[in-house]
């Protein structure tokens, strides 16, 4: 079945895809966030709201985070503490963004109190963390699930999924990412510029490309080639890494090229430009994820080439998030259909390969 309909000249429109819907009452899955040391878990706690979740505390040792949280979502009651979320019966899980190098650590004490636990990418930043978490995930039956928001809440690369998944390009032969980033310098926190608490370039928004390279390639496994990483423009700031990119090459013969850099100009309309080319063997896929150059300021612009033409989709507000729900139902009927635990751990392990092994330049 074809993915989108003809409008008029080369534009095309996705077809009737139902977006997802609450897949739960209020009150049936619980949750609470807590360590709001980054602003994704604003989106976190959003799609799971979206969802059907209820959110029921939120904790951060900041008062001020917490109160600016709650503004946000004001239904989340502030708890007194950490323990009164993990001793609470009724959480069923934990979503939180903490300082990179505490997620691991967080998360098994997530699961040692009988929770399933949702972090911010990247989820580890040493490959003993990932053992520790691999560990506890397999002793307590819990899941460690990891937000990888720049395929699981970007409506482009998950609409790019279905055009795979339908085979509108062929078997993928490779992945190309480019992730920059603006840096803001001024408004980051101290974390942010500390290697062993951010864990490197590669390790932290290099997540997002390999994770994505896994989904679309269909890999369960990939060696890490070749990677770099740099700071070329902020010596005030020795151990931050503002360039980065590497090579892999997956299971099943696909390969991935990746850049991640703090290198966003100020002129762009948007805080990066994020793009991904999937190449095929009967077409390719092009995302702009997040703006249309000197089109149009809008995002999840959907290229696609094949054997039937050119095609130009635009899939804002049209595809939802799937993810989300689908989470909510796994960690409701302890299934694994929003995300395998396998993938969630290999995404990550190979983020740490690639940063362990870069040569700096």
């Amino acid at each position: 079945m074809s993915l989108f309909n003809r409008n008029d000249g080369m534009n095309y429109a996705p077809v009737s895809i139902v977006k997802p819907s609450p897949v739960c009452g209020p009150g049936e899955f619980v949750f609470a966030a807590m360590a709001l040391d980054h602003g994704h878990i604003y989106g976190m706690t959003n799609g799971l709201l979206e969802a059907g979740g209820t959110i029921k505390w939120v904790y951060d040792a900041d008062p001020a985070k917490v109160e600016a949280f709650r503004k946000s979502f004001p239904q989340a009651q502030a708890a007194p503490s950490p323990e009164a979320i993990l001793e609470d019966s009724e959480v069923r899980l934990v979503a939180a963004a903490a300082v990179p190098s505490e997620r691991g650590a967080l998360g098994v004490k997530v699961m040692n109190h009988g929770k399933d636990y949702f972090t911010d990418k990247t989820p580890f930043t040493t490959l003993e963390q990932l053992e520790a978490a691999k560990a506890a995930a397999a002793s307590t039956g819990r899941k460690y699930m990891v937000y990888y928001s720049e395929r699981l809440h970007v409506e482009s690369a998950i609409y790019a999924g279905k055009l795979i998944q339908d085979g509108a390009i062929g078997r993928v032969l490779q992945v190309l990412g480019t992730g920059p980033h603006r840096l803001n310098k001024a408004s980051r926190p101290d974390w942010f510029f500390r290697k062993e608490q951010y864990g490197g370039i590669l390790c932290d928004i290099g997540s997002h490309q390999i994770e994505q390279f896994l989904s679309f390639a269909g890999c369960k496994d990939a060696t890490v080639a070749h990677s770099k990483v740099a700071n070329y423009s902020n010596p005030d700031y020795p151990e931050l890494e503002d360039f980065g990119d590497a090579t892999l090459v997956g299971d099943n013969g696909a390969t991935n090229y990746f850049r991640v850099d703090w290198f966003t100009p100020n002129g762009l309309g948007t805080w990066g430009d994020g793009r991904t080319t999937i190449l095929g063997t009967d077409g390719y896929i092009e995302l702009r994820k997040y703006i249309d150059v000197g089109r149009e300021k809008s995002g999840d612009h959907v290229y696609l080439v094949n054997h039937e033409g050119e095609h130009h989709l635009t899939v804002g507000g049209q595809i939802g998030f799937p993810f989300f729900g689908e989470l909510i139902l796994d960690c409701l009927n302890r299934t694994e259909n929003a995300m395998t635990q396998a993938h969630a751990f290999k995404a990550a392990e190979l983020c740490l390969l690639a940063q362990n092994k870069a040569i700096r330049i």
